[in-house]
């Protein structure tokens, strides 16, 4: 194969998949949740469903944590791609 079409099939192959009106979300599902209580919390582009009461808020302060880094580097979660949202998710996670 062509060295450059491999490149050019890895860089499409990464490439964000958007929505068909642009819009990106995120969305968290917690499994462990066995006390009978429904967990859902929607904010600025993140719905969180689910969860036991510790797992719903971890993930409520990681959506969080995010929205506040897409914040301080001026973008919108729809405008990212997809390595630059898995260094906000891990900084996210650092904090």
């Amino acid at each position: 194969m062509d060295e450059n079409f491999k490149k050019k099939k890895k860089r499409e192959t990464i490439q964000k998949k958007k929505a068909p009106d642009g819009s990106a979300a995120i969305v968290g599902l917690g499994l462990d949740g066995t006390d009978g209580h429904t967990r859902v919390t929607t904010g600025k582009n993140f719905k969180l469903l689910g969860g036991s009461k510790d797992t719903h808020e971890a993930m409520q302060e990681t959506a969080i944590k995010i929205n506040e880094e897409l914040d301080r580097r001026h973008t919108r979660l729809e405008d990212v791609k997809p390595n630059e949202f898995l260094d906000i998710l891990h900084k996210a996670k650092r904090d």
